[in-house]
Protein backbone atom coordinates (compact mmCIF):
# COMPACT_ATOMS: atom_id res chain seq x y z
CA UNK A 1 0.00 0.00 0.00
CA UNK A 2 1.42 3.38 -1.01
CA UNK A 3 0.16 6.93 -0.90
CA UNK A 4 -1.67 8.26 -3.93
CA UNK A 5 -0.08 11.10 -5.88
CA UNK A 6 -3.47 12.04 -7.36
CA UNK A 7 -4.64 13.88 -4.27
CA UNK A 8 -8.33 13.90 -3.42
CA UNK A 9 -9.79 14.94 -6.76
CA UNK A 10 -11.35 11.58 -7.72
CA UNK A 11 -13.25 10.87 -4.48
CA UNK A 12 -14.24 14.55 -4.43
CA UNK A 13 -15.52 14.27 -8.01
CA UNK A 14 -17.67 11.31 -6.98
CA UNK A 15 -18.93 13.05 -3.85
CA UNK A 16 -19.83 16.28 -5.69
CA UNK A 17 -21.38 14.65 -8.76
CA UNK A 18 -25.12 15.03 -9.35
CA UNK A 19 -25.81 12.66 -12.26
CA UNK A 20 -29.10 12.76 -14.13
CA UNK A 21 -29.18 8.96 -14.00
CA UNK A 22 -26.27 6.74 -12.96
CA UNK A 23 -22.63 7.83 -13.26
CA UNK A 24 -19.83 5.25 -13.33
CA UNK A 25 -16.14 5.86 -12.63
CA UNK A 26 -13.37 3.43 -13.52
CA UNK A 27 -10.80 3.01 -10.74
CA UNK A 28 -8.36 0.88 -12.74
CA UNK A 29 -7.83 -2.87 -12.34
CA UNK A 30 -11.45 -4.07 -11.92
CA UNK A 31 -12.67 -1.30 -9.64
CA UNK A 32 -15.73 0.85 -10.27
CA UNK A 33 -17.92 3.37 -8.49
CA UNK A 34 -21.61 3.77 -9.33
CA UNK A 35 -23.61 6.78 -8.15
CA UNK A 36 -27.23 7.53 -8.99
CA UNK A 37 -29.20 10.77 -9.02
CA UNK A 38 -30.37 10.15 -5.44
CA UNK A 39 -26.77 9.95 -4.22
CA UNK A 40 -26.59 6.20 -3.55
CA UNK A 41 -22.98 5.15 -4.13
CA UNK A 42 -21.69 1.62 -4.76
CA UNK A 43 -18.06 0.52 -5.01
CA UNK A 44 -17.19 -2.71 -6.81
CA UNK A 45 -13.78 -4.35 -6.27
CA UNK A 46 -11.83 -1.16 -5.43
CA UNK A 47 -8.12 -2.01 -5.19
CA UNK A 48 -5.46 0.50 -4.12
CA UNK A 49 -2.57 -1.87 -3.45
CA UNK A 50 0.68 -2.29 -5.37
CA UNK A 51 0.57 -6.04 -5.90
CA UNK A 52 3.11 -8.61 -4.79
CA UNK A 53 6.28 -8.23 -6.91
CA UNK A 54 7.60 -9.94 -8.90
CA UNK A 55 4.42 -11.95 -9.51
CA UNK A 56 2.12 -8.94 -9.65
CA UNK A 57 3.61 -5.51 -10.34
CA UNK A 58 1.17 -2.59 -10.48
CA UNK A 59 1.42 -0.56 -13.70
CA UNK A 60 -1.11 2.12 -12.68
CA UNK A 61 -1.11 5.06 -10.29
CA UNK A 62 -2.97 4.62 -7.03
CA UNK A 63 -5.86 7.02 -7.72
CA UNK A 64 -6.84 7.97 -4.16
CA UNK A 65 -6.42 7.19 -0.48
CA UNK A 66 -9.25 5.02 0.85
CA UNK A 67 -9.53 7.31 3.88
CA UNK A 68 -10.46 10.15 1.49
CA UNK A 69 -13.70 8.45 0.47
CA UNK A 70 -16.48 10.31 2.24
CA UNK A 71 -19.54 8.83 0.55
CA UNK A 72 -20.30 5.14 0.07
CA UNK A 73 -23.33 2.99 0.75
CA UNK A 74 -21.90 -0.42 -0.14
CA UNK A 75 -18.88 -2.27 -1.47
CA UNK A 76 -19.40 -5.38 -3.60
CA UNK A 77 -16.66 -7.98 -4.06
CA UNK A 78 -16.70 -10.49 -6.91
CA UNK A 79 -14.22 -13.01 -5.48
CA UNK A 80 -11.48 -13.54 -2.93
CA UNK A 81 -8.31 -12.55 -4.82
CA UNK A 82 -6.24 -9.75 -3.30
CA UNK A 83 -7.03 -7.23 -6.04
CA UNK A 84 -10.73 -7.70 -5.28
CA UNK A 85 -10.76 -8.15 -1.49
CA UNK A 86 -8.04 -6.10 0.20
CA UNK A 87 -8.26 -4.77 3.73
CA UNK A 88 -6.01 -1.71 3.31
CA UNK A 89 -8.06 -0.65 0.26
CA UNK A 90 -11.58 -1.40 1.46
CA UNK A 91 -11.72 -1.49 5.25
CA UNK A 92 -10.95 2.26 5.60
CA UNK A 93 -13.86 3.00 3.25
CA UNK A 94 -16.16 0.91 5.43
CA UNK A 95 -14.80 2.56 8.55
CA UNK A 96 -15.12 6.12 7.24
CA UNK A 97 -18.56 5.82 5.65
CA UNK A 98 -20.39 3.04 7.51
CA UNK A 99 -20.97 1.28 4.18
CA UNK A 100 -21.91 -2.38 4.00
CA UNK A 101 -19.66 -5.01 2.41
CA UNK A 102 -21.27 -7.75 0.31
CA UNK A 103 -19.20 -10.71 -0.82
CA UNK A 104 -19.16 -14.51 -1.17
CA UNK A 105 -18.09 -16.46 1.91
CA UNK A 106 -14.63 -17.19 0.49
CA UNK A 107 -14.14 -13.43 0.24
CA UNK A 108 -15.39 -12.89 3.77
CA UNK A 109 -12.80 -15.43 4.88
CA UNK A 110 -10.19 -12.93 3.68
CA UNK A 111 -11.69 -10.24 5.92
CA UNK A 112 -11.33 -12.66 8.83
CA UNK A 113 -7.74 -13.55 7.95
CA UNK A 114 -6.88 -9.85 7.66
CA UNK A 115 -8.81 -9.09 10.88
CA UNK A 116 -10.78 -6.18 9.44
CA UNK A 117 -12.90 -5.84 12.59
CA UNK A 118 -9.77 -5.73 14.80
CA UNK A 119 -7.45 -3.63 12.66
CA UNK A 120 -10.01 -1.11 11.42
CA UNK A 121 -13.21 0.37 12.80
CA UNK A 122 -15.37 -2.17 10.98
CA UNK A 123 -18.21 -4.08 12.61
CA UNK A 124 -19.38 -7.62 11.94
CA UNK A 125 -22.78 -6.17 10.97
CA UNK A 126 -21.19 -4.40 7.99
CA UNK A 127 -19.98 -7.70 6.48
CA UNK A 128 -22.71 -9.60 4.62
CA UNK A 129 -22.33 -12.91 2.77
CA UNK A 130 -23.92 -13.36 -0.65
CA UNK A 131 -24.33 -16.31 -2.95
CA UNK A 132 -25.67 -16.93 -6.43
CA UNK A 133 -29.41 -16.29 -6.49
CA UNK A 134 -29.39 -13.57 -3.83
CA UNK A 135 -30.81 -10.10 -4.40
CA UNK A 136 -29.74 -7.05 -2.38
CA UNK A 137 -31.56 -3.72 -2.43
CA UNK A 138 -29.28 -0.70 -1.96
CA UNK A 139 -31.09 2.59 -2.47
CA UNK A 140 -32.28 2.72 -6.06
CA UNK A 141 -30.05 -0.21 -7.06
CA UNK A 142 -31.20 -3.83 -7.13
CA UNK A 143 -28.13 -6.05 -7.02
CA UNK A 144 -28.58 -9.59 -8.34
CA UNK A 145 -25.84 -12.09 -7.50
CA UNK A 146 -25.16 -14.24 -10.56
CA UNK A 147 -22.74 -17.07 -11.49
CA UNK A 148 -19.28 -16.55 -12.94
CA UNK A 149 -16.81 -18.89 -14.64
CA UNK A 150 -13.47 -17.97 -13.09
CA UNK A 151 -11.31 -21.11 -12.91
CA UNK A 152 -8.72 -19.33 -10.75
CA UNK A 153 -11.13 -18.33 -7.97
CA UNK A 154 -12.60 -20.39 -5.16
CA UNK A 155 -16.04 -18.73 -5.08
CA UNK A 156 -16.55 -16.21 -7.89
CA UNK A 157 -19.78 -14.34 -8.56
CA UNK A 158 -20.92 -11.67 -10.96
CA UNK A 159 -23.38 -8.84 -10.36
CA UNK A 160 -26.30 -7.67 -12.49
CA UNK A 161 -27.23 -4.28 -11.06
CA UNK A 162 -30.63 -2.95 -12.08
CA UNK A 163 -31.70 0.67 -11.77
CA UNK A 164 -34.66 2.48 -13.26
CA UNK A 165 -32.32 4.13 -15.79
CA UNK A 166 -30.65 0.90 -16.94
CA UNK A 167 -28.76 -2.27 -16.06
CA UNK A 168 -25.04 -2.53 -15.31
CA UNK A 169 -23.19 -5.85 -15.22
CA UNK A 170 -19.85 -6.65 -13.58
CA UNK A 171 -18.37 -10.03 -14.39
CA UNK A 172 -15.37 -9.98 -12.06
CA UNK A 173 -12.49 -11.87 -13.68
CA UNK A 174 -14.79 -14.43 -15.28
CA UNK A 175 -14.41 -15.93 -18.72
CA UNK A 176 -17.22 -17.18 -20.96
CA UNK A 177 -19.18 -20.26 -20.00
CA UNK A 178 -21.65 -19.19 -17.31
CA UNK A 179 -23.31 -16.11 -18.74
CA UNK A 180 -25.99 -17.34 -21.16
CA UNK A 181 -28.81 -17.44 -18.61
CA UNK A 182 -27.83 -13.95 -17.44
CA UNK A 183 -28.08 -12.66 -21.00
CA UNK A 184 -31.53 -14.20 -21.29
CA UNK A 185 -32.72 -12.77 -17.97
CA UNK A 186 -31.52 -9.16 -18.19
CA UNK A 187 -31.35 -6.40 -20.78
CA UNK A 188 -27.81 -5.23 -20.00
CA UNK A 189 -26.98 -1.70 -21.09
CA UNK A 190 -23.31 -1.78 -20.04
CA UNK A 191 -21.22 -4.80 -19.09
CA UNK A 192 -17.73 -4.96 -17.61
CA UNK A 193 -15.53 -7.94 -18.48
CA UNK A 194 -11.89 -8.54 -17.58
CA UNK A 195 -9.50 -8.52 -20.54
CA UNK A 196 -5.80 -9.30 -20.72
CA UNK A 197 -2.95 -11.08 -22.41
CA UNK A 198 -1.14 -14.30 -21.63
CA UNK A 199 2.11 -13.47 -19.85
CA UNK A 200 5.24 -15.05 -18.43
CA UNK A 201 4.94 -14.55 -14.67
CA UNK A 202 7.39 -15.64 -11.93
CA UNK A 203 6.03 -16.76 -8.57
CA UNK A 204 9.06 -15.53 -6.62
CA UNK A 205 12.32 -13.66 -7.19
CA UNK A 206 14.75 -15.78 -9.18
CA UNK A 207 12.12 -18.29 -10.27
CA UNK A 208 11.71 -19.00 -13.97
CA UNK A 209 8.53 -17.29 -15.25
CA UNK A 210 5.70 -19.55 -16.37
CA UNK A 211 3.04 -19.02 -19.01
CA UNK A 212 0.02 -17.58 -17.19
CA UNK A 213 -3.55 -16.68 -18.18
CA UNK A 214 -5.87 -14.86 -15.77
CA UNK A 215 -8.39 -13.06 -17.98
CA UNK A 216 -10.25 -13.39 -21.26
CA UNK A 217 -8.33 -12.79 -24.48
CA UNK A 218 -9.83 -11.01 -27.50
CA UNK A 219 -11.91 -13.96 -28.66
CA UNK A 220 -13.08 -15.02 -25.21
CA UNK A 221 -14.26 -11.58 -24.19
CA UNK A 222 -16.35 -11.33 -27.37
CA UNK A 223 -17.78 -14.79 -26.66
CA UNK A 224 -18.73 -13.65 -23.15
CA UNK A 225 -20.24 -10.42 -24.48
CA UNK A 226 -22.44 -12.46 -26.81
CA UNK A 227 -23.51 -14.81 -24.02
CA UNK A 228 -24.57 -11.69 -22.10
CA UNK A 229 -26.08 -9.95 -25.15
CA UNK A 230 -24.42 -6.71 -24.12
CA UNK A 231 -25.49 -3.41 -25.57
CA UNK A 232 -22.08 -2.02 -24.60
CA UNK A 233 -18.87 -3.75 -23.49
CA UNK A 234 -16.38 -2.03 -21.21
CA UNK A 235 -13.11 -4.01 -20.95
CA UNK A 236 -11.33 -3.80 -17.61
CA UNK A 237 -8.22 -5.20 -15.91
CA UNK A 238 -6.06 -4.79 -19.03
CA UNK A 239 -4.10 -1.96 -17.42
CA UNK A 240 -2.92 -3.24 -14.05
CA UNK A 241 -0.31 -6.04 -14.04
CA UNK A 242 3.06 -6.05 -15.72
CA UNK A 243 3.16 -8.85 -18.28
CA UNK A 244 -0.64 -9.07 -18.44
CA UNK A 245 -1.47 -5.73 -20.01
CA UNK A 246 -3.33 -5.60 -23.31
CA UNK A 247 -4.55 -3.09 -25.88
CA UNK A 248 -8.35 -2.75 -25.64
CA UNK A 249 -8.52 -0.92 -28.97
CA UNK A 250 -7.67 -4.27 -30.60
CA UNK A 251 -11.19 -5.36 -29.67
CA UNK A 252 -12.73 -3.13 -32.34
CA UNK A 253 -11.70 -5.67 -34.97
CA UNK A 254 -12.98 -8.58 -32.88
CA UNK A 255 -16.44 -7.23 -32.06
CA UNK A 256 -17.51 -5.79 -35.40
CA UNK A 257 -18.59 -9.08 -37.00
CA UNK A 258 -20.66 -10.27 -34.01
CA UNK A 259 -24.16 -9.21 -32.95
CA UNK A 260 -22.88 -8.26 -29.48
CA UNK A 261 -21.67 -5.99 -28.09
CA UNK A 262 -23.41 -3.29 -30.04
CA UNK A 263 -20.88 -0.76 -28.77
CA UNK A 264 -17.38 -0.87 -27.31
CA UNK A 265 -16.63 1.64 -24.53
CA UNK A 266 -12.97 2.05 -23.66
CA UNK A 267 -12.09 4.05 -20.56
CA UNK A 268 -8.94 4.72 -18.56
CA UNK A 269 -8.41 4.98 -14.83
CA UNK A 270 -10.30 7.98 -13.43
CA UNK A 271 -12.69 8.26 -16.39
CA UNK A 272 -16.45 8.69 -15.93
CA UNK A 273 -19.10 7.15 -18.15
CA UNK A 274 -22.86 7.52 -17.66
CA UNK A 275 -25.41 4.72 -17.90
Amino acid sequence: MVSSDWGQWLPEAVAKASPDGVAIWYLGCNGFVLKDYAGTTLFIDPYLGTGDPPRTVRMLPVPFEPSDVCTADAILATHEHVDHVHGPSQAPILSGTGASFHAPRASLAVTEAEAWTDNWDVSDEQLSPVEVGDTVEIGGFTVHVEPANDPDAEEPVSYAIEHEVGTFFHGGDARPGAFETIGERYDIDLGVLAFGSVGMVPETIGEKPTRTRWYSDENEIVEAANELRLDALLPSHWDIWKGMTADPTALYDHVRSFPYPKRLDIVEIGDRIDL
